[in-house]
């Protein structure tokens, strides 16, 4: 909030004003902003289906933590990709017109995804969509015993993870109390650490894995990962994140926190395409480690030998290890698009501008409407989403009028909205655009 207001005193503008000059004087000192051109936003008329005088405008699309903007190079790659498959057929897989021969595609992805996460390309890996690593993971990492059986996640996780973690625990044949749920306080919604902590402390020598969200979907909370990954372990756990809203949206250092592994989808903030190819990440303490059991395909043999055909496997270093299937280059191939753009930016520049997007929203929010909105999303542990609650007799008519206007934000009935400015591509005119229209509806009624 300070550093907004001495923006606001330093391009000789009303943080408060009506007009909208503090978010144009933002956007035009907005270092980052070019990258906003590096992605297709869709028109007003093509997101509604309404014809009328604002159709062939921009969207205002604050919906990045559903599903990323289409970069236009995932386009031009994707395209490139497809005539190389039109023009080599296999061959292809070892000599490519451009560079990027399909046989070691993975190795783009892994080397250009690491940095974002903290990690080395070792670590790094890329195959299937979330669920199915998550399910791949646990595989390897959940080694039940008769004492030491549960997971720990969240009461409200993401119903995938609940599915995934809960016919884990069916598929070993153990209690349905094997599945351990951290709760928020009565009359909260987001979770404390100090509790999370105390229930770790409490039943630490029965949890096998603890695997929480490293942003909580609904709320927006950033979870504290490296304190929380450190207790964990501490009693002898091991440390999974789901990092869906957390990947290409907070900074993290993986590697560092010590986190056993991790699994994203990549098409919300890193913008893959709808259904895109997921990523994971496994601590290189195991990247020589035969004796982890794990499911094994052929892409996950030694590539030095995998040609040799021996049907004795050898596992690759490394994440690579549990790559159990080639890379489908289609779907790599627009996420490699992505990547390129993420590294025009720094982690650091594109954490600042999401803060202060999500501040300034917040600040109007407080300002126009305060007293029929309920914000979940803690404000100091928060990336990019704010979560609103509204009364239920509001909250239709307020996203009805959002989407109406080509504001694509996304509902969690029965009364959340969910917005979420991501800095590749929104600028503080969106978020302006989005609290007024708010705003108004909410004073019409």
């Amino acid at each position: 909030m300070d550093r907004l207001k001495a923006a606001a005193q330093a391009h000789n503008v009303a943080l408060d004003d009506d007009d909208g000059q503090f978010a144009l004087a933002m956007d035009a000192a907005d270092p980052l902003g070019h990258l906003r051109d590096e992605f297709e936003i869709p028109t007003v008329g093509q997101v509604t289906g309404i014809a009328g005088e604002q159709s062939d405008a921009l969207c205002t699309y604050l919906c990045g933590n559903s599903l990323g903007l289409l970069p236009k190079r995932s386009r031009r790659i994707l395209n490139e990709e497809m005539d190389e498959w039109a023009a080599k057929g296999v061959v292809g897989h070892h000599r490519h017109s451009k560079g990027r021969p399909w046989i070691s595609y993975r190795k783009l992805i892994v080397e250009k995804m690491a940095p974002m996460f903290g990690a080395s390309p070792i670590e790094i890996g890329v195959m299937n969509t979330l669920t199915v690593n998550i399910h791949l993971m646990l595989a390897a990492f959940y080694k039940p015993t008769a004492t030491r059986n549960k997971i720990l996640i969240e009461s409200k996780a993401f119903p995938s993870d609940h599915y995934a973690v809960e016919s884990q625990i069916q598929w070993h044949n153990l209690p349905a109390d094997a599945l351990l749920l951290a709760e928020p306080r009565a009359g909260e919604l987001a979770l404390r650490t100090s509790d999370i902590l105390d229930l770790i402390e409490q039943q630490g020598s029965e949890i096998a894995v603890v695997m929480l969200s490293g942003v909580q979907y609904y709320t927006g909370q950033v979870f504290d990962m490296e304190t929380i990954t450190a207790a964990a372990q501490a009693k002898g756990c091991v440390v999974g994140w789901d990092l869906a809203h957390a990947a290409g949206n907070v900074p993290l250092k993986l590697h560092d926190w010590n986190v056993d592994f991790a699994c994203w989808c990549t098409y919300k903030y890193m913008n893959s395409g709808p259904g895109g190819i997921s990523g994971f990440f496994v601590h290189d303490r195991y990247a020589q480690d035969t004796e982890l059991a794990r499911l094994t395909g052929w892409w996950a043999h030694d590539e030095e030998t995998r040609f040799e055909m021996s049907n004795r496997f050898v596992p690759n270093r490394g994440a690579a290890g549990f790559e159990i299937s080639n890379t489908p280059i289609l779907t790599a191939a627009t996420l490699l698009g992505s990547l390129e753009v993420f590294e025009q930016a720094s982690k650091e520049s594109l954490q600042e501008k999401s803060l202060l997007l999500t501040t300034y929203l917040e600040y109007l929010l407080h300002r126009y409407a305060s007293q029929h909105i309920r914000i979940i999303t803690p404000s100091d542990s928060r990336g990019a989403q704010l979560s609103l609650l509204f009364a239920t007799d509001k909250f239709d008519a307020v996203f009805k009028a959002l989407m109406s206007a080509g504001v694509i934000c996304d509902e969690r009935k029965p009364n959340c909205i969910r917005i979420a400015p991501v800095p590749l591509y929104n600028t503080f005119a969106d978020v302006k655009r989005c609290a007024d229209i708010i705003r108004s509806t909410l004073a019409s009624r």
